[in-house]
């Protein structure tokens, strides 16, 4: 089994920056340490403040409510006039500034910083209590620790997935992988493909093969959802050198295989076909995708009857 190329990689990382976007809350990037002065502060106190913290403004509040901000601009203006002792309230910008609550994704904080063109965006809770400040560098470095810690923990299950069969000691060794899809449940459609896809990944399958795993058991469960009564099950038996999966039922069964096998022909239903499915290349699909595959059918519905599906890929 082969790792994934340069290109691949880099798509999985940029896949994974913009998952988190959405993914990460804003709480766990933001500035909750925040230099910050009282109303009675003099525009002397904010200036050493500024100096001292090497920032170029300041939030000014009363209590825990954001009443202003007050800029090294501001500062600069008072000086040139040598009023030392005005006050931070004098010449501190007022409310509403741009902002983002604490819950948010920091997609929203991105979505400001850039609609806004600022280089920071005030943080409140919903109680409109001042909680922080964020920046596109606290978005950028949060990000960045996401992404390594995601990373690392991904490269230990890989590499504990890719060695499973040699650290277990077999005349032969397999892993298999049971599902059970139920008919009609569009909603969940495509979830035991997806997880066969990552299963495939962790272990470090070739992506082409991936793939082909992919497609066909994703067509095999729907077909699952689209044209059984009770629904039915998936079993992926993977081993160093091959993949086997079958896909079994307990009706109402095919009448007649052949025809099921021709590209475009379908029996679902409109409501189906509305909904985007029931194409009729589901069957074509998977052999296609796969090395081997075998179809049985009894039509009728209960034990003994169904259809039962095997795919065979020999990875390459």
């Amino acid at each position: 089994m082969t790792s994934l190329s340069l290109q691949q990689e880099r798509q999985q990382y940029i896949g994974k920056i913009q998952e988190l976007i959405y993914e990460l809350k804003i709480d766990s990037v933001m500035q909750k340490e925040v230099v910050v002065v009282s109303p009675e502060a003099s525009v002397r106190d904010v200036k050493n403040l500024l100096l001292q913290h090497h920032i170029t403004g300041i939030p000014v509040l009363e209590g825990d409510r954001l009443i202003g901000v007050i800029t090294m601009s501001d500062v600069i203006e008072c000086l040139e006039r040598q009023d030392y002792e005005c006050l931070a309230t004098e010449k501190m910008a007022r409310p509403p500034f741009p902002s983002v609550y604490n819950d948010e994704s920091v997609a929203h904080a991105l979505n400001k910083l850039s609609q806004y063109k600022e280089r920071r965006v005030l943080v409140f809770d919903h109680a409109e209590r001042f909680v922080g400040i964020i920046t596109s560098g606290d978005i950028t470095n949060g990000l960045l620790k996401a992404i390594n810690l995601g990373f690392r923990q991904e490269e230990i299950s890989q590499y504990r997935a890719r060695h499973i069969f040699q650290d277990i000691e077999s005349d032969e060794t397999s892993l298999v992988l049971r599902y059970q899809v139920k008919n009609g449940d569009f909603i969940r459609g495509g979830e035991a493909s997806s997880k066969i896809k990552k299963a495939m990944q962790r272990l470090g399958a070739n992506p082409q093969d991936v793939r082909k795993i992919a497609i066909a058991i994703y067509e095999a469960e729907m077909n699952l959802i689209i044209h059984t009564t009770q629904g039915g099950h998936i079993v992926a038996e993977i081993t160093p050198k091959k993949v086997t999966m079958t896909v079994s039922d307990t009706g109402p069964g095919i009448p007649d295989i052949d025809k099921a096998m021709e590209a475009g022909y379908s029996t679902s239903s409109l409501t189906v076909k509305a909904l985007g499915f029931g194409a009729g290349m589901g069957l074509p699909n998977i052999k296609r995708c796969m090395s081997e595959m075998k179809l049985e059918s009894v039509v009728g519905e209960g034990p003994g009857k169904g259809t039962t599906l095997t795919m065979v890929l020999y990875p390459s």
